[in-house]
This record gives structure tokens, C-alpha cells and sequence, in this order.
């Protein structure tokens, strides 16, 4: 199926109707499969608010008023903590629990024991995930057989230089072991990618750049007002286009 990204001028009196006008535009309805549940991966760089560092309360009210204007009704919302961050304390202090009971919107914590972990065993051959993991890679029971929406800010990394789209999927697939995939980080990123494709049956990505960050990322940083939002379902498409929009070299990352 042929993809586009779309990036869209917003402000802070029209983001919420910009970001359903954004995903209308790169096609949503064409890559989601509205039989099944729809994921809303939140990104939590950090658990306390900073400019562009994490998801922001506006960007998952407008995901999740245009997937329910678009019919995609059955929505989760779901969270990942690090070995430095709290994600229950940052899903307060971020907005995020505030926006999801406001619509009524089920969250889930991947790192809370009663989430369970089951081996994949991927269709194509990895890149370096099978031999970092020689016990087999681990991923949330719940993420498969459903949609997900990533919703990442633009800003940058010290490990990836940017961090968008697929760098989203690093904390939801993978578990507190993730950092051991750093040394190899652009390898692993690939291989997410190949799972997430073999585990869901729809990838979009929605991208706040209302504000973006730039710095050693992604939490040391200053902030500038851009008023974008980028969003489409080839991952690495849309991290080009932000990359671009960034001053970056696509092809060099």
C-alpha cells in the first residue's frame, strides 16, 4: 500500500482539530483495522513535563479524538517507565492519566508485574536482537494483534540523534535489558520495526512538533516553538521528514 507523511502547520488554539486534519491526511483509515483495539504509546522520556520531551496532554487528546471521530472506539493507552524514570509518576505529572479519564480512555503500565512477556520468534532473520537476547526477545503479550499509534515529540538523542517514530517502539517492545541494545542502537531499531510489522495490524505515527527539542536529548535540552505535526504508517519515512525539518541528513543517521 502506497504511504505519504503529511506535516501540518498547527497553533495552540487549533492542534486538536490540526492533528485529526494530520492523520486524515496520511490516511489513517487505510492502515488501521477497525475491528481491532488501537494502542496509544505514550512516550515518557522523562517524569517530570519538559518542552518536546515527552508526549504531551494535547497530542494524546487529539490522537485519541480523531481515531474515535475516524470510528477506531476501542482504545488503549499505553505506558513504559526506564531504568531512571518513573511512568506512573510521569503519566501524572505529564497530563497523561488527566487526558485518558477525561475520555474515558483505559490505560496500561508494561512494567507492572501483571503484564505478561512471551517469547516472538520473529519470521525474518534479525540483525543483532537474536544474539543480545540468546534466551529469546520478549514482548508484551498486549501489543499483539492490534493497531498502534506512536506518539513521539520531535527532539533529539544522544544514542540516535533523533528520536521519533521507531525510536518509539524501543520502549514498548523491549524490557528494563533495553540498554543493552545501545552499543548496536540503529541495528535494534531495525529489527523493532521488523517485529512490529509481523505483531500488528496497522503502524501510524503521529509526531508533536509544536515544540522540539534539540540538545544532547532527550531530556537535556532547549525547547523552540515550530508548531508542526508530522504523522504517517511508514515509520521511517516519517522519521526522515522530521529529521529533515530538524537539519539533519536523512540518509547520514
Amino acid at each position: 500500500m502506497k504511504t505519504k507523511v503529511s506535516v501540518t502547520k498547527t497553533n495552540a488554539e487549533t492542534f486538536i482539530s490540526d492533528a485529526d486534519r494530520c492523520l486524515s491526511s496520511a490516511g489513517i483509515d487505510q492502515h488501521f483495522d477497525s475491528q481491532r483495539q488501537t494502542l496509544l504509546k505514550v512516550n515518557i522520556s522523562w517524569q517530570y513535563y519538559y518542552p518536546a520531551c515527552s508526549t504531551t496532554p494535547w497530542q494524546l487528546e487529539g490522537a485519541i479524538n480523531s481515531l474515535r471521530g475516524h470510528g477506531f472506539n476501542d482504545l488503549l493507552s499505553v505506558h513504559n517507565g526506564t531504568v531512571v524514570v518513573d511512568p506512573v509518576e510521569g503519566a501524572r505529572n505529564n497530563k497523561h492519566v488527566n487526558v485518558e479519564d477525561k475520555h474515558k480512555v483505559p490505560n496500561i503500565f508494561l512494567d507492572f508485574p501483571s503484564t505478561k512477556w512471551v517469547i516472538h520468534k520473529t519470521k525474518k532473520k534479525l540483525l543483532v536482537l537474536d544474539k543480545i537476547f540468546p534466551e529469546g526477545i520478549y514482548i508484551p503479550e498486549v501489543l499483539i494483534g492490534k493497531n498502534i499509534l506512536h506518539l513521539p515529540t520531535a527532539k533529539t538523542h544522544v544514542f540516535t540523534t533523533i528520536t521519533g517514530a521507531m525510536k518509539n517502539a524501543f520502549g514498548g517492545l523491549l524490557n528494563y535489558r533495553r540498554h543493552w541494545t545501545h552499543s548496536v542502537i540503529h541495528e535494534t531499531l531495525v529489527d523493532l520495526l521488523t517485529i512490529q510489522k509481523e505483531i500488528h495490524t496497522g503502524i501510524f505515527a503521529m509526531i508533536d512538533s509544536s515544540l522540539a527539542g534539540d540538545g544532547p536529548g532527550p531530556r537535556a535540552m532547549q525547547w523552540h516553538e515550530k508548531n508542526l505535526i508530522i504523522s504517517g504508517a511508514d515509520q521511517v519515512a516519517v522519521d526522515a521528514v522530521m529529521a529533515k525539518i530538524m537539519g539533519f541528513d536523512p540518509m547520514s543517521i
